[in-house]
């Protein structure tokens, strides 16, 4: 399946670079959903410490506390425009 993640990497402003096993490359922006209103589990990840401890998990994108991203839709973004905002 192209949309397993293959590897993640943490960058600033709550940003991550992500690879995918067929080699599509790109970026996750989470700035503005965890810090809106309507955050919900995303809250968590407004502390700097726990949005720094992105792993890989079964080809998706986990953080502790059984925070993790639907790889299908990211991939999907990102293939289309290289970035994923999330609001």
């Amino acid at each position: 399946m192209p949309w397993r993640v293959a590897s993640v990497e943490v960058l600033p402003g709550f940003r991550l670079r992500i690879r995918f096993v067929d080699g599509t490359e790109g970026m996750t922006d989470f700035a503005a959903l965890i810090q809106s209103s309507g955050a919900g589990v995303f809250a968590a990840l407004a502390d700097p410490s726990i949005f720094a401890q992105a792993c890989v998990e079964h080809g998706a994108v986990t953080w502790p506390g059984e925070i993790d991203l639907a790889p299908d839709a990211m991939y999907a973004e990102i293939k289309k425009a290289g970035t994923w905002v999330l609001q």
